[in-house]
């Protein structure tokens, strides 16, 4: 907006603004350019916050048809996180847990690649879980016990592989039932089912 006469109120903010220092309106500019990014990033927060809504009830929707597949074989069981300490837990109860943590120290066994760590690691599991009398002894025969003795003196990855088989299988045919048919399993299939359907499960 421009004008000539005299008095008029355009030219006068106008001289009033130009008689400000310069740094007065650099700082103008700048709570300007602020301001703007403030509003911005509410705004994002906001849909942040509504698709961060839409995530957690998509987390939940797989949460509850992760502990329904448990049931549906012993692998499906160990390849979920929330699984492995769900039946830990279990394990607990029964006073066998040993057998699942030898079962995953044998797993993080695999994992490693330098062949000093491979030895000492060996043996450590080895003096923790099978050999007679062990801390945490496992319940293997003895052939397999021997086997996974010699298998010590050129320890490779694959040391443990006769032992852990026979663990595993120990535990899916003996432990994994009783775990499926356990209250605490039941209860938490039928809160998953629940959720699943959108229905309150029934107290």
């Amino acid at each position: 907006m421009s004008c000539w006469m005299p008095g008029c109120p355009a030219l006068s903010m106008c001289r009033g603004l130009a008689a400000l220092p310069i740094t007065c309106l650099e700082r103008a500019k700048d709570l300007k350019s602020r301001l703007g990014i403030l509003l911005h990033k509410a705004e994002l927060g906001h849909k942040a916050g509504s698709s961060g809504k839409l995530q957690l009830g998509s987390r939940r929707r797989d949460s509850s048809r992760e502990v329904l597949e448990w049931r549906e074989s012993f692998d499906q069981l160990l390849k979920s996180k929330s699984g492995v300490n769900a039946f830990h837990t279990f394990l607990k109860t029964e006073f066998s847990e040993e057998n699942l943590d030898f079962w995953l120290a044998c797993e993080d066994f695999k994992k490693t690649r330098s062949k000093t760590k491979l030895a000492s690691k060996a043996n450590r599991i080895f003096e923790e879980f099978v050999q007679s009398e062990a801390p945490r002894e496992v319940n293997i025969d003895h052939e397999t016990r021997e086997i996974t003795r010699k298998n010590l003196s050129g320890a490779t990855s694959a040391c443990f592989n006769e032992a852990q088989a026979k663990t595993r299988t120990l535990m899916e045919k003996d432990s994994y039932p009783r775990f499926l048919k356990s209250a605490s399993y039941q209860d938490m299939s039928r809160q998953a089912a629940g959720r699943g359907s959108g229905k309150r499960p029934h107290t």
